[in-house]
Order: C-alpha cells, then sequence, then structure tokens
C-alpha cells in the first residue's frame, strides 16, 4: 500500500462473554461455585481487531449480531475504540460464551455461536478487504465465508492470516491462500505440513516454523490466559503490515501477550501500543 495508515481488516464472531472465576473446574457432574462475574463483548475475530486497533492500526471489522441488546453493546463499543463495523442483523440470538478461569489463570470456553455470518454478508465487506493490508480469519465462521473472504483478498494481493481456531479441517484452497497461520499446539494437527506458520506455545513461547525459531514467552504471573492468543495475532498482524521482519513482529506480539495475561478478562486485559512497543 502506498499510505502509511496500516489497514487491517477482520471477520469472525462477535457476542457477549460472561467470566466466571472459579476454584477449579468441573469433575463429573460436579457443581462449582464461582467466586467472580462480569460480561463483556468478545469473540475471536472481534479480539482481534481490538488489538489490531489499540497496535494503532485502522480496522474494520465484519460480524453477524441478532435482534438483541448485545447487538447496540457490540457497536457503541466499537465506536469508542474506532474500529470501523460492519454488524449483519440476524434472526437467531448474538454470539454467547461462557469463560471460566481457575486459580491458576487456565480456562475452559463453550461457546454459543448464535448469529451466523453468510456469503452474502461479504459483499458489503468487500472494499474493506480490498483496502486492508491484512485480512484476519478464523474458523468461527464458516468456510464458506472464509472463502469468500479469501478470493476477495488474493484478487487485490491483501495478504491473509489465519487463526485456525476452533480446530476443524480447512479446504485446500484457503490453506494455498493463507500467507501466515497462527495456530495453537493443538490447532497445529491440522496444518502440521505448512512451513508458513507461527505456533503459540504459551508458557514455552512461541515457533516460527519457517525460521525453526523459537521465540521465548515474557516471565509474568498469568491470572487469566482467555484472549492471549487473539492479541498476539492482531498485534503481529499489524507489525507485519509495517514491514516488521516476522522475527521482530512476533517478539513484539509476545510481550503484548503477555501484558494480556496479567489482568482479567480479555477488553480490559488487550494493551495500547505504548506498553509494549516503544
Amino acid at each position: 500500500m502506498a499510505s502509511s495508515i496500516i489497514r487491517i481488516a477482520s471477520v469472525g464472531l462477535v457476542g457477549e462473554s460472561v467470566f466466571l472465576g472459579v476454584p477449579g473446574f468441573h469433575i463429573g457432574e460436579e457443581t462449582v461455585t464461582a467466586s467472580s462475574m462480569f460480561e463483556e463483548p468478545g469473540g475471536k475475530g472481534f479480539n482481534q481487531a481490538l488489538a489490531a486497533a489499540r497496535a494503532g492500526a485502522q480496522v474494520s471489522f465484519l460480524g453477524a449480531v441478532g435482534p438483541d441488546s448485545y447487538s447496540d453493546n457490540v457497536e457503541s463499543f466499537c465506536r469508542k475504540e474506532q474500529i470501523k463495523a460492519y454488524l449483519p442483523k440476524k434472526e437467531q440470538h448474538t454470539a454467547y460464551a461462557v469463560i471460566q478461569t481457575d486459580k491458576d489463570g487456565h480456562n475452559h470456553v463453550t461457546v454459543y455461536q448464535g448469529a451466523a455470518l453468510d456469503t452474502s454478508d461479504v459483499d458489503e465487506f468487500k472494499s474493506e478487504i480490498a483496502e486492508a493490508d491484512i485480512l484476519l480469519l478464523n474458523n468461527e465462521v464458516s468456510d464458506k465465508v472464509n472463502l469468500a473472504c479469501a478470493d476477495i483478498a488474493i484478487r487485490n494481493r491483501t495478504r491473509i492470516i489465519m487463526n485456525p481456531s476452533p480446530r476443524r479441517h480447512i479446504p485446500e484452497t484457503l490453506k494455498s491462500q493463507v500467507f501466515l497461520f497462527t495456530p495453537n499446539e493443538y490447532e497445529v494437527g491440522e496444518i502440521h505440513d505448512y512451513r508458513n506458520c507461527i505456533v503459540t506455545l504459551g508458557a514455552k513461547g512461541s515457533l516460527i516454523k519457517s525460521l525453526n525459531a523459537l521465540v521465548p514467552a515474557e516471565s509474568v504471573v498469568p491470572i487469566d490466559t482467555t484472549g492471549a492468543g487473539d492479541t498476539y495475532t492482531g498485534v503481529l498482524a499489524v507489525m507485519l503490515a509495517e514491514g516488521k521482519p516476522i522475527m521482530e513482529a512476533a517478539k513484539i506480539a509476545t510481550k503484548a501477550a503477555a501484558i494480556t495475561i496479567t489482568k482479567q478478562g480479555v477488553v480490559d486485559a488487550i494493551p495500547y501500543r505504548s506498553s509494549y512497543f516503544a
């Protein structure tokens, strides 16, 4: 792009998340009592868009919502964060997630996907993808939607970064169109034969497969690991779009993700650029 403005387009799920602090996770049919609870907007594509916006990019986001108050919350939040949001309304309820976090900062996530994008929604977002430096995709939308977005990106020389979460089979056509994957240790199984990957390894850091290089994790005490991978992907996209080498971009993304896990929740935990990049 000729412009110095970095443009990131993100497509994915958005909805409401409820966070429950628990002493430990369920065993069998055990009932667990939560010690804390709060709600905030969330979703992989949404979180990645937020991380990219706070990293200094001009961000657009496409996600479906339902006929409920949660959709209003998402819209107002995007305005506040200066994210250009495309939020087609569907008949289904807006997505909802329950995140349980134990005393060690580990989490279990259950998602009701609710309102879903279809390929007709992508048409309204076409210019945002075409004008972006990087398109962010993930598996919280259908293969058809991802493929439609990728087709526009390829035709307009927009690079694609895909976080293949939740894990599922990825069409070969889509694999061939992705510039870089950011799976975790579990998700990498679907793309194990691809070297254009940075595998996030939690406390062990991340592995840049193309360089066979490990980027060590920052030494922090985790409070809540929810959203760390989304922060990593969003910040990584901005750094790469700025022209930074992949190793440098990964180190900066690692710092940002480390800050995220030192706070409860996701929205308030995703850091601003000034806190991890001088």
